[in-house]
């Protein structure tokens, strides 16, 4: 069967607030269910942020959120799946609004392409990434350089993931990231002992996403 072309149209948010960001998402998924706007993906970068999904435990926020509130770093509940992590400047995060019905309606499927886009992407940037057995993400090693995390609605997707480029890494030090205490954390920069810039990263992890979500068998 020859692959059919859809349209993917991607919006590049900017730095933008993990509430406004939100808000656009959840707009946006309105208007995908009704067929209004077609499958889409935000780029974005949020001000320090650690976020708590819908499995996460308390345990793992490391300081309470007055201390955090103190050193500038909001704490949100999410509506997406898995732990907790952190958002920071410097780290590029992806939230496609895709509509799973076309795609076998197959979230396992969907993970995994996550992952394989990032993975692409990273080798195209001289990193050898991959993925741990029973665990969502991406992986250096037993280094986590991107945590996935989603919501589907009526099989449309929201949230999504956030690739380490170039953050902070010590803001994780606030959290256990994704609740996994035996495992740390990496960054694109790090892994290739020099700074890369977000915007660098971004038409790389775009065309992977278009070769993946761009077009449905």
């Amino acid at each position: 069967m020859t692959a059919a072309t859809t349209t993917l149209e991607f919006r590049d948010l900017g730095l933008l607030g993990y509430d406004d960001a939100l808000q656009y998402q959840q707009a946006l998924v309105t208007q995908r269910l009704s067929g209004r706007v077609g499958d889409t993906i935000l780029f974005v970068e949020h001000p320090p942020t650690i976020t708590l999904g819908r499995a996460a435990n308390r345990a793992n926020l490391l300081l309470s959120e007055a201390e955090l509130a103190r050193r500038g770093v909001a704490v949100r509940e999410s509506d997406r799946g898995g732990d907790v992590t952190y958002h920071g400047p410097g780290q590029l995060v992806g939230y496609p609004i895709v509509d799973l019905t076309g795609r076998g309606r197959d979230l396992h499927r969907y993970l995994r392409d996550i992952e394989g886009v990032l993975i692409s992407a990273l080798e195209e940037l001289g990193i050898e990434a991959g993925r741990v057995p029973g665990l969502t993400g991406v992986w250096v090693g037993p280094r986590k350089i991107a945590a996935i995390g989603i919501k589907v609605s009526r099989w449309v997707t929201s949230h999504g993931f956030a690739l380490n480029v170039g953050p902070d890494l010590s803001g994780f030090s606030f959290i256990v990231p994704c609740g996994i205490r035996d495992r740390g954390v990496t960054s694109i920069s790090r892994e290739l002992g020099q700074r890369i810039p977000v915007d660098e990263v971004k038409p790389i992890v775009r065309r992977e996403l278009e070769h993946t979500f761009g077009a449905t068998s």
